[in-house]
């Protein structure tokens, strides 16, 4: 029987899971789709920010888009790995028309975006500094939700908007099912429910919060490509997780497992349950000595 302690989340492990970039290269097509989806929800929202974080930028593909989308908004972006953000560097650098890059040879102070290794749960951002938080596929990573999005909060600014997307309960159903014919060491993140990261955001403060839910379906001919691509999406981070490689039996049970789930068509399908979440940062109900503020709208003439 699993115990919570099964569920907590090594984020040194995290970070060792997405210290090389080419790693996760593979699953980069997932992580644009959702960003593309994010994009269409984001359309539908009237604001424009000064500022905007995109918190677990990774290689920084989403910067150049946000860059777009909302030019005169300073860009920043945060990651836990080292090696993630040195490719973020060298997307934004490609991502620069050239009178840009002239621009940042001769003021090297310059940069086209700041980028922070950094904790998501203490940022080196100031209070009340960002208009739009983004982070896509990022929050489900963090051993400590509530955390992150306390300081999320922090950072930005009074009805500042966050965006966020991460992977629900259902995510890699089928490999769950197929790791629980081999042994009983977790072996796949036990990601939030859509509810649970409602309630979550009402109580780190955040007001009018959205959240909705969507179920994707990949496919694959055979287990061992399954298998790939889902290393490929990071891995497994928790501190109760099997140290060292399973067995050649366990392994040929495994390759068993997945290959029996394969659907009418022949093909073996994985679910990913993808899940979208907005609120905004309300003004203040109390002063910093401690006063309450009342906010007064007066009627409108008839």
């Amino acid at each position: 029987m699993p115990s919570p302690a099964d569920n907590v989340i090594d984020p040194q492990r995290v970070r060792t899971l997405f210290a090389a970039p080419e790693r996760i290269a593979a699953s980069a097509f997932l992580r644009r789709e959702i960003a593309k989806r994010m994009h269409e929800r984001l359309d539908l929202i009237r604001f424009v920010p000064d500022s905007l974080l995109d918190a677990g930028c990774g290689t920084g593909d989403e910067l150049p888009l946000l860059h777009a989308r909302y030019p005169t908004a300073q860009l920043a972006g945060v990651d836990l790995s080292p090696a993630m953000l040195a490719a973020a560097r060298a997307t934004l650098a490609g991502a620069q028309p050239l009178w840009q890059r002239l621009l940042q040879a001769l003021f090297p102070n310059r940069a086209a975006a700041r980028l922070d290794c950094a904790d998501f749960a203490r940022l080196p951002q100031a209070d009340n500094s960002i208009g739009l938080l983004w982070s896509n596929l990022a929050l489900h990573w963090h051993p400590q939700p509530q955390a992150v999005l306390s300081e999320w909060r922090r950072v930005l600014q009074t009805d500042g908007l966050l965006m966020f997307s991460c992977f629900g309960p259902d995510t890699l159903l089928e490999l769950r099912r197929a790791f629980a014919a081999v042994d009983d060491h977790p072996h796949v993140l036990p990601f939030a429910d859509m509810h649970d990261l409602g309630d979550l955001l009402l109580q780190s403060g955040f007001t009018t919060p959205v959240m909705d839910m969507e179920k994707l379906t990949l496919s694959y001919d055979s287990p061992h490509k399954l298998l790939a691509e889902v290393r490929a999406l990071g891995g497994n981070p928790l501190a109760a997780r099997r140290r060292g490689l399973l067995g050649r039996r366990a392994h040929a049970r495994l390759l068993q497992a997945i290959d029996r789930q394969r659907d009418a068509s022949g093909r073996i399908p994985l679910t990913i349950e993808v899940l979208y979440g907005h609120a905004f940062k309300p003004p203040p109900q109390s002063t910093s000595s401690g006063e309450t503020v009342v906010r007064f709208m007066p009627r409108r003439p008839e």
